[in-house]
């Protein structure tokens, strides 16, 4: 059993930046990739960034280009989000997630990861 855990969330102000961390808990996750994910309220919840299990690949979602960035440091079992100028609408909780199959590149599908963390409320205000 593993289990994801979120901080780094809080009040922000537009152009602040920003490190959100999930952490794997319980287990190595070296061999899988994670995925960080966002929902606001009244939406879907939003692919952001996912990072594959050695680190070497990385994905973001179409509106998140060139503002966050993903990495990971697996001696630590951890996975960062760093987000750089957030905007209003970047308002969210933010969710990591860790890839049900091992040696992936990291999904933009939720269901493609099986372990969730409970979130991380960001709020940015302009």
């Amino acid at each position: 059993q593993v289990r994801m855990v979120e901080s780094g969330g809080g009040p922000l102000q537009a152009g602040d930046s920003a490190r959100l961390s999930c952490v794997a808990i319980g287990r190595s996750a070296s061999n899988h990739a994670i995925g960080w994910f966002r929902q606001a309220p009244g939406k879907e919840r939003e692919f952001v960034a996912a990072i594959s299990w050695n680190g070497d690949t990385t994905r973001y979602g179409d509106s998140m280009k060139g503002r966050f960035t993903i990495s990971r440091h697996n001696a630590e079992n951890t996975v960062y989000l760093d987000v750089d100028s957030p905007k209003p609408e970047d308002t969210a909780v933010y969710y990591c997630a860790l890839a049900s199959a091992a040696y992936t590149s990291g999904e933009m599908e939720p269901g493609a990861y099986n372990y969730w963390g409970q979130g991380t409320q960001v709020t940015v205000s302009s």
